[in-house]
């Protein structure tokens, strides 16, 4: 039974850094495409960052060049390194497999910054 655990999040002023964990077990994290997503209040969840099962990563271009993706595979982690931040980024943070199947999520993590 596939588990993901995210971590990480808080409250940041615009400009601050965090960085997001995301736990998985139940599946053979080495295999899979993994990613980040977010979801703001009353709006959809969207594709913020992914990397590949050899470290490839590709960003929403919203987030491009601040924030960083990374994976360690003997950890069965994912992690997401949040720089400069804006309060645009302020959202429930969750990770999945990126081809899915999506019929799983975490609680998610929420980072919230302030102007």
């Amino acid at each position: 039974q596939v588990q993901l655990v995210e971590s990480g999040g808080g409250l940041v002023q615009a400009g601050g850094s965090l960085r997001l964990s995301c736990a998985a077990s139940g599946i053979t994290f080495s295999n899979y495409a993994m990613a980040w997503y977010r979801q703001a209040p009353g709006k959809q969840r969207d594709l913020v960052a992914r990397i590949g099962s050899t470290g490839n990563s590709v960003y929403a271009d919203s987030v491009k060049g601040r924030f960083t993706i990374s994976r360690d595979n003997a950890k069965n982690t994912v992690y997401l390194l949040m720089n400069s931040l804006k309060p645009e980024d302020t959202a429930v943070y969750y990770c999945n497999r990126f081809a899915g199947p999506h019929d799983y999520w975490g609680q998610g993590t929420q980072v919230t910054v302030s102007s």
